[in-house]
């Protein structure tokens, strides 16, 4: 049985991400962790106990993890996912609250419950994990994989020319994870936009099936979808992305990944012009081994079709 842990910073398409998890059928997830990143620890954490609720899985744990990164100040992006990270949906509060135990002790605790059965799913800055990875530094040989949404393939970042937003604001973290020893897959910005990007005609059969988690979904990527239509520092396409639901599906069903090639990949922490850029050595000029398998391609076919099925089942 494959068991998955999500880390998130959640807001926008990380709740559609936590949604794949808590509703797909045959998935098991033990845990969420939470990361300051998108929006501030206290509201991700509030997003997250509403999305376990909305889907009907209340008894998944939820826990609080870093509330900034490793050394430096926090970034957030509350200008494309609005001050509550939910489309300025102002959603009534969590009945629920998080556990006492820190997301970092509940990800080494995971990992050690579930030895070469974990599946950890990181879907914001990388702060929780390097954290885990100090407290135990066996953590990347007790996972089974550590999926990593995160750096661009040599393409243009989404936060500056040369970086994509989580490891941007943690790449200190992003750079000790890296070398961390994990069965790493990374899962780029330039896939994500390119093969996760749904135009409004592609989200027209969710828009007719009306289910409450069809609702619930473009309530919360109602920011997200403006900032892509709107914002001057936007793609200017009439659409959503999928970053982190378009890696859970790919945990889910690896068919989504549609070409994939395994290469060394490291973070830029001293640059002034390009902190958190990911150096992917695809002609092997740094003649280090591979650290992590850099998906190329996706099948957007499959994963369309997956978001339908998974947001038809409430």
């Amino acid at each position: 049985m494959t068991r998955f842990l999500i880390d998130t910073d959640t807001a926008g398409d990380d709740v559609t991400s936590l949604l794949f998890a808590l509703r797909w059928p045959g998935v098991t997830l033990e845990a969420v962790t939470v990361v300051a990143g998108n929006v501030y620890l206290e509201q991700a954490v509030t997003n997250a106990l509403l999305t376990v609720e909305v889907a009907g899985r209340s008894e998944i744990p939820v826990f609080a993890g870093c509330d900034e990164p490793l050394s430096r100040p926090l970034v957030t992006a509350h200008y494309v996912h609005g001050s509550d990270g939910m489309g300025e949906s102002t959603f009534p509060p969590p009945s629920k609250q998080a556990q006492r135990e820190h997301a970092v002790d509940a990800i080494v605790e995971c990992a050690n419950r579930y030895p070469d059965d974990l599946e950890i799913i990181a879907q914001g800055p990388l702060t929780n994990i390097a954290r885990a990875l100090s407290i135990d530094p066996e953590l990347g040989r007790k996972v089974a994989r550590l999926w990593i949404m995160g750096g661009a393939n040599n393409s243009l970042g989404n936060i500056t020319p040369a970086a994509e937003f989580n490891f941007y604001v943690d790449p200190e973290a992003a750079h000790a994870v890296l070398r961390g020893r994990f069965e790493a897959v990374i899962v780029p910005w330039d896939v994500c936009v390119r093969d996760g990007t749904l135009l409004a005609e592609e989200l027209a059969p969710v828009v007719e099936m009306d289910s409450m988690l069809s609702r619930f979904y473009f309530a919360v990527n109602r920011s997200a979808w403006d900032f892509m239509r709107e914002h001057p520092k936007g793609p200017g396409v009439d659409g959503v992305s999928h970053p982190d639901s378009l890696m859970m599906a790919m945990a889910i069903d690896p068919s989504v990944i549609a070409a994939s090639g395994r290469y060394f990949v490291d973070v830029e922490c001293a640059g002034e012009l390009t902190r958190g850029y990911s150096s992917v050595d695809l002609m092997g000029f740094t003649d280090q081994p591979p650290n992590a398998e850099i998906v190329l391609r996706a099948d957007k076919e499959r994963f369309t079709e997956m978001l339908i099925q998974m947001l038809a089942t409430g």
